[in-house]
């Protein structure tokens, strides 16, 4: 059992937006270095990016949920050697984190992409998308070893099987999580001041992950997408 709390801690942790320095199972997009900005130009634009996307962010979800923190920390990692990463999480009070490592600033070109990668995270917490994922998660385990026992596993295999089914869980609506973020946030970056049809260019750096089997990301070019309809649909820029 603490296998398993441990592993929906790792699934809960929060949806990131990476861009991968590391193999992976398909090129970025777009090849060659990324002429992001200088620390300095990252740091102001940080600062200036927050204060806009921040109060929009917190309207929207006071708009749109009831009882939820809508009180949201966006900070940098305090660890300076952390890979290019942004991420959403809950503090042990429950309240809403938004986290960039230095690194991931230094892959953003502007503002209208820091925006945009801001807005996604935020829409992950309004979404509701971390509780989702681990009533997944806990569904999914519950199932598989469910099914281990009713075939007379041992309790070994039967632990193993609530870890399978905890991470397949955690996984099965992830795509669909990424889509609808990428959604509302394409709508939070255009209220906060910001251009979403620049801010999704974004993608054009990302490895794109395709359709994989239990991949946690949906390909690149249903992200555009969806960014590209809620646009239009929406009348934004």
């Amino acid at each position: 059992m603490r296998k398993l709390l441990l592993l929906l801690g790792f699934a809960v942790a929060g949806c990131n937006m990476s861009v991968d320095t590391g193999p992976v199972s398909a090129p970025p997009v777009r090849s060659g270095p990324v002429e992001g900005m200088s620390p300095a130009e990252a740091n102001s634009a940080f600062a200036a990016v927050t204060r806009a996307v921040e109060p929009v962010s917190e309207q929207e979800c006071r708009a749109r949920t009831q009882g939820l923190n809508c009180d949201f920390l966006i900070r940098i990692d305090p660890d300076p050697n952390a890979p290019p990463n942004a991420y959403q999480s809950l503090n042990r009070s429950g309240r809403p984190v938004i986290t960039f490592t230095r690194a991931m600033l230094g892959q953003i070109e502007n503002r209208d992409e820091l925006a945009f990668v801001m807005s996604h995270e935020a829409a992950h917490h309004i979404r509701g998308h971390l509780a989702r994922k681990q009533q997944s998660a806990v569904a999914g385990s519950i199932l598989l070893a469910g099914l281990a026992s009713a075939t007379g596993a041992s309790n070994a295999g039967i632990a193993r099987a609530q870890d399978i089914g905890a991470i397949v869980g955690a996984r099965t609506y992830s795509k669909d999580f990424e889509l609808e973020a990428d959604e509302l946030g394409t709508i939070i970056t255009h209220k906060a001041g910001y251009r979403p049809s620049v801010g999704v260019r974004f993608f054009n750096r990302l490895p794109d992950p395709g359709d994989r089997f239990l991949g946690s990301h949906p390909a690149n070019p249903d992200r555009v997408r969806i960014v590209n309809e809620t646009i239009r649909r929406y009348n934004l820029n």
